[in-house]
């Protein structure tokens, strides 16, 4: 997809957010850049949202951001990938850096995203309530994959309950049979085998497309501990 051509699927998937979503947005725009991982040249940065220098509006409000979508990173993954969703991916990367400034607004911004997302995993550990979404804002050592103080994630997005669940992990391909009252979206930890991860959980999260609601109001994640068969 082009430069244009993506930039004029940001603007028609920005149509589709109500105007108080929005709000304190100053900017939504696309970069022909591309954002390589440091360490990782196959991971992208696909997009951000940037604080801006606090601006008194009519109303007052002073908690202000610009959104930023990298073509150049879309650009790059489609090139790896060649099941690459631009709509899907786009829609992602936009809600989720969306959300990113509705929670500044609301008084999170003091947080680092990392910080944030270590102690929503603390929370998972010890059978708190978390936000579903806060290992997104992890470390990222391969598309689809991350990883937070030690335990990685899967992540898969889903349009209906699947009855089975295929992975590769350490180069080695396995089958999950979620079970039969899951819900999404759900954290399904490996136990009993080679996948196993030594130093932490390996969890196989299960999500629907993020809609506008679950940006300020996150499903309740349903979570259980699964055996894996290996192809």
């Amino acid at each position: 997809m082009t430069y244009p051509e993506f930039e004029a699927l940001v603007h028609q998937l920005i149509g589709a957010i109500p105007p108080d979503y929005l709000r304190g947005v100053a900017d939504i725009t696309v970069s022909p850049r591309a954002v390589p991982h440091i360490e990782s040249p196959d991971v992208f940065t696909m997009g951000e949202c940037v604080p801006l220098l606090a601006v008194m509006e009519d109303d007052g409000d002073a908690d202000s951001s610009r959104i930023v979508l990298y073509h150049g990173s879309f650009a790059a993954l489609a090139q790896l990938n060649p099941a690459f969703d631009w709509e899907e991916e786009a829609w992602e990367t936009l809600t989720h850096e969306l959300r990113h400034h509705l929670e500044r607004r609301a008084g999170e911004y003091g947080l680092e995203t990392y910080d944030w997302a270590a102690d929503q995993n603390f929370a998972r550990r010890d059978g708190e309530p978390f936000d579903p979404g806060f290992y997104l804002d992890g470390e990222q050592p391969a598309p689809g994959v991350y990883q937070v103080e030690g335990d990685v994630f899967i992540d898969r997005r889903v349009s209906d309950l699947p009855h089975e669940v295929e992975f590769e992990w350490q180069g080695r391909t396995y089958r999950v049979m979620p079970p039969p009252d899951m819900t999404l979206p759900a954290f399904l930890t490996i136990v009993g085998s080679d996948a196993d991860e030594e130093d932490g959980d390996l969890i196989i999260v299960l999500r629907r497309r993020p809609g506008l609601r679950s940006l300020l109001k996150p499903s309740e994640p349903y979570e259980a501990e699964v055996r894996v068969s290996e192809e």
